[in-house]
This record gives C-alpha cells, structure tokens and sequence, in this order.
C-alpha cells in the first residue's frame, strides 16, 4: 500500500501517542501506587482523603491512556506492515520491533491488572473514612 506523506505523519503521530498513552499508563499506575505506600505509612485519614481525590484524577487519567492505546492500535494494527515493519526490516531492527511491542503489551496488561487492584483498596479506603470526611469527599 502506498502511503502519502500526509497519511504517513498522520501514523508517526498516532504512533507516537499510542507508546505516550502507554507511558502514561505506567507512570500514572507507578505514581499513585507511590501516593498509597505514603497514605499507608501515615495512615490518617487526612492522608486518605489526599490519596482517594488523587486517585480520582489519576482514574480519568489512566482511563483516558487505556482508550488511546485500544483506538489508536487499530491504525497502528492496519499500517503496521507498511508502516513500522518496512522501516524496521530495512534497518535490520526486527528483533528489537519485537522485543518494544511484547514489553509494551505486558505492560498494559500489567496496568490493567494492578489498577484493577488498586481500586479494591480505594473501596477499602472510602469505607474506612469518619462520616464527615466522606461527605467531603463526595461519596
């Protein structure tokens, strides 16, 4: 397939923010596990209420990256061969192509999986807010 030079910066940009969107996935999952070990060593319920607004920003977040590494991945699955591939053969790149795209993999089910859990303990969390705090919270 023969790809203009506007459809082929359209693919490096998309391409671009489909490894950014994974980026994110990682740091904002990193960051806020970060967030949690330091709400579990002061355990107030101050730093509770810290821990769960920030996790409700770091949500849209996480779920915002999540989307752009699904949608933009039909693109990048459609142009992959004459895209990505092409340039990786002709550079003799194949086996570090390979090695980017299952360690990216693994990370977004990683993520997945660990803010999955994280979530288990941001219900653990809400419940054990005082009354008061709670309905600052907005729950």
């Amino acid at each position: 397939m023969e790809i203009s030079p506007g459809l082929g910066v359209a693919i490096m940009m998309n391409n671009y923010f489909h490894d950014m969107a994974t980026g994110l996935l990682v740091g904002s999952g990193f960051a806020l596990h970060a967030i949690i070990r330091i709400q579990a060593t002061m355990n107030t319920p101050e730093s509770t209420l810290f821990f769960l607004k920030t996790n409700r920003h770091m949500v849209k977040l996480f779920k915002f990256a999540l989307w752009w590494v699904i949608l933009g991945g039909v693109p990048r699955t459609i142009f992959y061969t004459s895209f990505e591939w092409a340039n990786a053969a002709d550079k003799l790149q194949i086996p570090a192509l390979a090695v980017k795209h299952v360690m990216m993999f693994a990370v977004v089910v990683w993520g997945v999986i660990a803010w999955r859990r994280m979530q288990q303990k941001v219900a653990q969390l809400k419940e054990s807010l005082p009354a008061g705090m709670r309905a600052e919270f907005g729950e």
